[in-house]
């Protein structure tokens, strides 16, 4: 595959691993199913750190149950490089969404090992807690926690649908460790951070290449939209004489795909969930609450994405004599990510004479938070029919092992600088 980048990995080895991992939670469909500290999670993560500790890296975790396994360097006051990514799943999900990017970076060392390569600055892989966000929220949590985009307390706390905590949880699969969340003076915010990843989407596969080098994530701003009518019988009601809520939420989410449209090519938006009352098939709706997740590059293209939203909102409501609200429920800002990390990926690629192209990141993912105390960059491979979070997700090995080799190369030129 590779044409002139001496170190390569092994690629059925790291597949191999891979095939291990995923054999924890596996589905009857050959898909995974680990939430987030879960007794799965548990038996996932001694495995991957058994794994760590015969490659001869130290481990550390910290208090919200991050992973931080280490290779020294010769210079190891410097700053070190890492990459990595988390090893819960969806409730249905697949063998490599998240997983790759751990087990890549474990095969980056492995290869370092082989080689008898010692790195000037260190080498970190990372397993970040509860990225899914499938059982807690919020989503991306050990990654948002390390770098300060919320509290530890506010994480910890956190419930699932039984009402059990994050602290809980992390206490009973034996994952609750003693370091303090974040960079700190023993060790320093990263020189930079680097995570492999299937694209989750059909972009690369269809322009058939396999590499993305990722430049940035979108922005996103989520909002719950509550549509208030009039509840009625649907026989003896005219039509011009109906507040029917369902019809102008029906026109609510026509306009969240046309203002995506407008915003081509980033821009995404989707209405996900609907919320109809009383539901009944011969009342016409009196309630509607729907969700509208906005998604765009920079920060312009949402405020506008919102604001048409809510113009639309206030010119539907008078003429169906309706009440409209808008809540903002959440939000991330786009992310721009590292000209330095980019840049060494863009040369592990020549090295290696594969083609690639640059590429927006539409899902979050725990680089994004990350990127908020370390230079940071992804690297895509594609995935078959841009199909994640279901059991059916699948990779080539090939492009498995290029996007490891990239990964490679991109940690070995960072880490003597």
């Amino acid at each position: 595959m590779a044409k002139s980048q001496a170190l390569q990995v092994h690629s059925a080895r790291l597949w191999d691993s891979l095939m291990a991992l995923a054999q924890i939670g596996a589905t009857a469909k050959g898909g995974v199913r680990r939430l987030a500290l879960s007794d799965l999670d548990r038996q996932a993560r001694d495995l991957v750190c058994g794994w760590f500790r015969e490659a001869g890296l130290s481990l550390r975790v910290d208090q919200i149950g991050n992973v931080f396994a280490r290779r020294e360097g010769t210079s190891p006051e410097l700053a070190a490089v890492a990459t990595g990514s988390h090893i819960d799943t969806q409730p249905s999900g697949g063998k490599f969404d998240g997983n790759y990017g751990v087990l890549a970076g474990l095969e980056v060392v492995r290869c370092l090992n082989d080689a008898g390569i010692r790195t000037k600055r260190p080498v970190e892989i990372c397993i970040w807690t509860n990225e899914e966000g499938s059982r807690f929220t919020p989503v991306m949590m050990g990654s948002g926690v390390w770098a300060g985009a919320f509290s530890l307390e506010q994480a910890q706390q956190a419930q699932d649908a039984t009402g059990m905590t994050v602290l809980e949880a992390l206490r009973a699969i034996g994952y609750e460790g003693e370091f303090a969340c974040g960079p700190s003076l023993s060790y320093p915010s990263y020189h930079a951070y680097l995570e492999a990843h299937i694209e989750q989407g059909p972009v690369l596969e269809d322009a058939g290449i396999p590499i993305g080098e990722v430049i940035g994530a979108l922005g996103q701003r989520w909002f719950d939209v509550r549509i208030q009518g009039m509840d009625a019988h649907a026989g003896p009601t005219p039509m011009d004489l109906r507040q029917d809520a369902l019809l102008a939420a029906a026109k609510v989410v026509q306009e969240v795909n046309a203002i995506a449209i407008a915003h081509h090519p980033y821009g995404r938006g989707t209405v996900g969930s609907l919320r109809v009352e009383p539901n009944s098939r011969n009342v016409i709706p009196g309630f509607v609450q729907c969700s509208v997740d906005f998604r765009h590059p920079n920060l312009e293209g949402l405020i506008d994405m919102e604001a048409r939203l809510r113009d639309f909102a206030h010119r539907l409501a008078a003429p169906y004599r309706l009440g409209i609200e808008i809540e903002k429920v959440s939000e991330f800002a786009p992310c721009q990510f590292s000209s330095l990390c980019l840049e060494a990926i863009k040369e592990s690629i020549s090295a290696l004479g594969l083609s690639s192209m640059p590429i927006v990141s539409g899902a979050g993912h725990d680089a994004v938070y990350v990127a908020r105390q370390s230079p940071s960059a992804m690297i895509f491979i594609p995935c078959k029919d841009g199909i994640s979070h279901n059991e059916i997700e699948d990779a080539l090995p090939e492009h498995i092992e290029g996007g490891a080799n990239v990964l490679l190369g991109a940690m070995m030129r960072l880490s003597e600088h």
